[in-house]
Order: structure tokens, then sequence, then C-alpha cells
């Protein structure tokens, strides 16, 4: 279903200021796992978006580097899905920063040797984003399916294993529980599951997808008005310094896959084009700055 916009006209306007970070959508929005609270609803089904392939990431990767991209993103889906994301991200790391978005519960040894290998080899740093949105089964499972929690404490052992720090993800589903205590519950369980400084990111509900079911919709008065940008830090936008490649061309951002407007062109040439905020997601970028990259307010080092 189309994302449609709360503002037909008068929108305000984000402008590229620089193409800093560069996300392939590379398994599309096919996903192991089908979460109550997937902003674009991934599933094992939903081939919406389809895989990318390996001709036209090298190609973007390509146009990346002339263009000065600094750091990379792979997403999905599940990006483990794609039966040559290690090559792909091992190219990659020749290029610049790469960071994997992932549930974790498909890694294998030999694929993280392999990464660990090519991290090691290279000038830059790779980062892993584990999803887990509850400090046990009970909360966890009930929004990511049954048997979930263990699988991805599995998969995060996997990770510390080979050297790697993730970065543990965690969407604030339970509003009753506090930002605070939030961090500080996912910390203690992490610690205790042999993660003995974790890294914990809070991300607030993008009320589209899934989530718009699951919780509620955004309210009528939640959108960006012109007004609200005075004086705003304009690259607390993700679409101030980001594209998306996915199979079907360049979008605006990971968020607004199913937005008419998203789809900018077909190279990331043809994709530097201002964009306007007309839809209500834009309202959460506004409210917690770039969600979707890794520096953010959101996260903390235990």
């Amino acid at each position: 279903m189309a994302l449609l916009p709360i503002l037909e006209s008068n929108a305000p306007t984000v402008h590229l200021s620089h193409l800093d970070d560069l996300w392939f959508q590379i398994t599309g929005t096919l996903c192991n796992l089908a979460c109550r609270h997937c902003f674009i609803s991934c599933s094992p089904h939903n081939d919406r978006f389809g895989f990318i392939s390996r001709q036209d990431v090298e190609r973007a990767l390509a146009e990346s580097v002339r263009l000065g991209v600094k750091e990379y993103y792979f997403t999905g889906g599940e990006p483990f899905l794609h039966p040559e994301l290690v090559p792909l991200v091992c190219r990659t790391l020749e290029l610049g920063p790469v960071t994997i978005l992932t549930n974790a519960t498909l890694l294998r040894d030999d694929w993280l040797r392999e990464l660990a290998h090519a991290e090691a080899s290279s000038l830059y740093s790779l980062e892993f984003r584990v999803s887990l949105d509850g400090f046990d089964p009970a909360s966890n499972d009930a929004v990511r399916g049954q048997g979930v929690f263990a699988r991805t404490l599995r998969g995060i052992r996997q990770l510390l294993e080979h050297g790697f720090l993730p970065i543990i993800t965690v969407a604030h589903v339970d509003e009753s529980i506090t930002q605070h205590e939030l961090y500080f519950r996912f910390a203690e369980m992490l610690k205790k599951h042999g993660y003995s400084r974790p890294r914990v990111k809070i991300l607030p509900l993008l009320r589209i997808g899934a989530e718009a079911e699951r919780g509620r919709p955004y309210q009528p008065q939640e959108y960006v008005t012109a007004e609200m940008l005075r004086d705003f830090d304009l690259d607390q936008f993700l679409c101030r310094h980001a594209r998306v490649i996915t199979d079907r061309g360049v979008y605006v951002c990971p968020i607004l896959l199913d937005a008419p407007e998203a789809r900018l062109g077909d190279d990331l040439s043809s994709s530097e084009k201002s964009f306007p905020l007309r839809y209500q997601a834009c309202y959460t970028c506004y409210l917690h700055g770039a969600i979707c990259a890794n520096a953010s307010e959101q996260q903390r080092d235990w």
C-alpha cells in the first residue's frame, strides 16, 4: 500500500547538502522474520522490493566514489538472506566504513571469519547493528516472533566471538518504560549474556507499515511545518546527506519506500534533488534526529 502524504502542497523541503551516506536495501522487503512493528512490513512473503544484483551494487559503488560518499549501510529485509552479501561488504570495505543492519539469526561462522579478516585488512571499520526489542523472551518474542530472543542472543555471542562489538538497536515498543530504564535493563541483560560493555541504541517508533496496526498510526497533527524548521539543524534529517539504492532505483531514505515521491531516479546523479517533508514519518526524524544513522543521541555504550 502506498504511503500517502499528509500535505499535498506547501510542505517544507530539504536539499541534499552532500551525499555522505549510501544505503543499500540489499534484500528489499524480504526478511526471515515478520516483526509486528516493522515500518515497511518486511516478511518472508513481502517481495514488494527485491534483492539488488551484485552488478547494480558495483555500479552504485563506483558512482559513490565519484560523488564523495563517506559511509555505507546494508539493510533490508534481512541482509544475510542475500547470497552475495559477504563479498559485497568486503568490496565496500575497500572504499569506506560499513554498517550491516541485521536480526543476527542467520549468521554463520565462516561468514564472520571472512568479514573479520576483511575489516582487519581495511582502513575502515565494520559495524553490526542487531535488532532486539525486548530484554526477555516474553517481551521480545511478542513483537519479533516465537524463539527469536534466543536466536538473536546466539547471534550476538557469535559476533562477540569474532571480535565484533555490535550495536544493539531497541525499538521503544513499550512506552510505559522510560528510555533510561530501557537502556539500563538491556545493558544488564546483555552483560549477563557475556557482552561486558554493551552498546545500546534506542529507536523511536515509526508509526507506518505494520506498526500502524500494532500500535497506532500518526495523529493528524504530527507532521513537519515550515515554521518548525526555523533555526532548526536540517542535518538532523537523513535525506539531507543520504540516499538509498533499491532494486527499483534510488530512494530518498530507508523509511519512505512506500511513498510515491520517494523514488528520485535511476542512479545517484539523478537523485540529487530536494525532498518535500510531506510524510508523517518525517515528523519522527524532526523529533529525534537522523535515527537510521549510527551517530545519534539514542546510543549509549555501557
